[in-house]
């Protein structure tokens, strides 16, 4: 049986990640901060529905080197899966501190603690965003990521470089995961599918940047969880592997899709191109293919149809007159 320690348990893909691990029969325990980046109610009720498993999620900061290291020691975690950081392409325009001690000092911390343990494995959530400003298209794990578009790609980059070095230096198992996109239900309200739906639903205007003239790798949750977890059961060396759906949709077409599955339109406010945003992503998913036979297998369409039906369910429980507070 693994032994596995997710940090940022309560967020999306954490939540998800350790239901399915969980029900694959795996030791699992999380950790999680609950800040209020989005609201923490959202949080709390992942960390319920967790602990309805049998899934503990302590309240810890990642920052918290000593914590982890006994942590890492009480529990005999093998495995330990690192999402916990600090998201966001607009929030980093506005607050870089808080990207620089979460997803700077808290990834040294996290690395720190873990090469202490030699025979763990780390497995760690990267981001399409290290791409950047990179021409190429489809991206590909080894073309150049030295043109970040945004703080927030910037960490994740330094992430990357970071881990590589405890490799070197300690020989720590260490694999990047660059998520692209990723969606689905109880996702993340600062995401423009969670945003556009609840402002669909009380008529008011949704941003569309760039006229709309952009193109997003959209993934949904299921597939996320089953790659990551086959990177889990791989446990590399040291590689970096592309989680991305492998077909990318303009925006326009993603709100048309969303109007359907909501049965109302939306009222557009067309803007010029936001600061730090890039025009497409598109994962290249040979590598992971081959080495961790990741193939997605929910279509967009569908995908979208499972996260309204679950908007609808969850505000319909949470607040009867759909208001939001």
């Amino acid at each position: 049986m693994k032994r596995i320690l997710i940090t940022g348990a309560a967020g999306f893909i954490g939540y998800h990640l350790s239901c399915f691990l969980k029900q694959r029969g795996d030791f699992v325990i999380g950790l999680d901060n609950f800040n209020a980046y989005y609201d923490p109610h959202l949080k709390r009720d992942r960390a319920t529905e967790l602990q309805k498993m049998g899934v503990e999620v302590a309240f810890a900061d990642i920052c918290d080197q000593n914590f982890l290291k006994l942590f890492l020691l009480r529990y005999g975690i093998t495995h330990v899966v690192h999402l916990a950081a600090q998201a966001g392409v607009r929030h980093s325009l506005i607050e870089p501190d808080d990207y620089v001690s979460s997803n700077l000092n808290g990834f040294v911390s996290i690395l720190e603690a873990c090469r202490y343990f030699p025979n763990l494995k780390l497995i760690y959530a990267s981001s399409s965003s290290v791409y950047g400003l990179n021409q190429k298209i489809p991206f590909k794990e080894d073309d150049k990521t030295d043109q970040p578009a945004n703080l927030y790609g910037a960490t994740k980059k330094a992430n990357e470089v970071l881990a590589h070095s405890y490799h070197h230096l300690y020989g720590l198992s260490v694999t990047a995961l660059r998520y692209f996109t990723v969606y689905g239900p109880w996702g993340r309200p600062d995401m423009a599918y969670y945003r556009f739906t609840k402002q669909i639903y009380e008529e008011e205007p949704i941003q569309v940047f760039n006229h709309g003239l952009m193109r997003r790798d959209f993934t949904y949750i299921d597939d996320i969880v089953r790659g990551t977890a086959a990177a889990i059961d791989l446990g590399s060396a040291c590689e970096i592997f592309n989680l991305g759906n492998n077909r990318p949709i303009n925006l326009l077409s993603f709100i048309d899709l969303l109007e359907k599955a909501i049965g109302k339109k939306a009222i557009k406010e067309m803007l010029p191109m936001q600061p730090g945003e890039v025009i497409e992503t598109y994962a290249d998913i040979e590598k992971s293919q081959k080495m961790l036979n990741f193939h997605p297998l929910v279509s967009f369409e569908d995908g979208i149809h499972q996260f309204v039906d679950w908007f609808k369910h969850y505000y319909a429980i949470a607040t009867p007159h759909y208001v939001f507070g």
